[in-house]
């Protein structure tokens, strides 16, 4: 197909894909439970964390942390006391464990104490068209208490090399227009323009497919290259593509 057609192609699946009936089987279905802005953004960060391998099984462990967290999970980050984080006891999806999740909350109520909330401090070091590089200075904060070596492999950091799809997933939830019903833009003050994609084993097969993408790994490298071409086809909303990406991969086995 000329590029052209591909844009076209891919602008016709955006549609059918960017709906509310994608909600009810994809991660995003969490945050989607509240209305409270820092609830929304939290449980959307835990619940991206832990979004790799069966869909399914993503959701059922999202909800048990909120249930966890008693359906008000800025309210436990804030208030929580210690014997209250004896009750993640057992949690695991997957390699992420209760002791994880328990750092989790400790370096998430040190962000919204002392950096003003995920918000802020994404916004702080997003000085380029690329949110990339607040993503690294995410980590680093994210990580500057006292916690498990282990911990560190559950927040990505590209770069060192990742592609970072669970947080580039994460920042189009919050970031990107509601029109549709189905993420959120909640943060005014970053941009959809310097979005990535969340690049996945589908959403790499597909772009390979129709040639948007040749390097073979899904690591950061092959980020930028993809970031590129969806930045050709529409450089304000670029990631909105993903829809198209991931849709043709995971529905209709493009």
């Amino acid at each position: 197909m000329k590029k052209t057609e591909i844009k076209a192609f891919l602008e016709e699946k955006v549609q059918r894909y960017e709906s509310f009936d994608f909600i009810e089987v994809d991660p995003i279905l969490i945050p989607h439970q509240f209305s409270q802005k820092e609830d929304i953004e939290i449980s959307g960060f835990l619940a991206a964390t832990i979004a790799w391998g069966n869909r399914k099984s993503i959701i059922n462990n999202a909800r048990k942390m909120m249930d966890l967290m008693d359906q008000a999970p800025y309210d436990f980050i804030l208030n929580h006391k210690e014997n209250d984080l004896q009750r993640f006891e057992g949690f695991v999806h997957r390699t992420f464990n209760a002791d994880d999740l328990r750092y989790f909350i400790k370096a998430l109520r040190y962000i919204y104490q002392e950096h003003q909330g995920l918000e802020q401090l994404f916004s702080c070091y997003a000085k380029t068209q690329s949110l990339q590089e607040a993503i690294h200075h995410l980590k680093q904060v994210f990580f500057s208490l006292p916690h498990q070596q282990r911990t560190q492999k559950h927040v990505s950091d590209p770069l060192k090399g990742s592609a970072a799809k669970r947080l580039n997933m994460y920042l189009r939830w919050m970031v990107r227009s509601n029109k549709n019903g189905v993420d959120f833009g909640l943060w005014k003050s970053l941009h959809p323009r310097q979005l990535s994609c969340p690049l996945d084993v589908h959403s790499g097969n597909v772009a390979r497919k129709l040639k948007l993408l040749k390097r073979k790994q899904n690591d950061g490298k092959a980020l930028t290259e993809l970031d590129k071409a969806l930045r050709k086809m529409d450089p304000e909303d670029p990631v909105k593509f993903d829809y198209a990406l991931f849709g043709l991969g995971v529905f209709e086995k493009f």
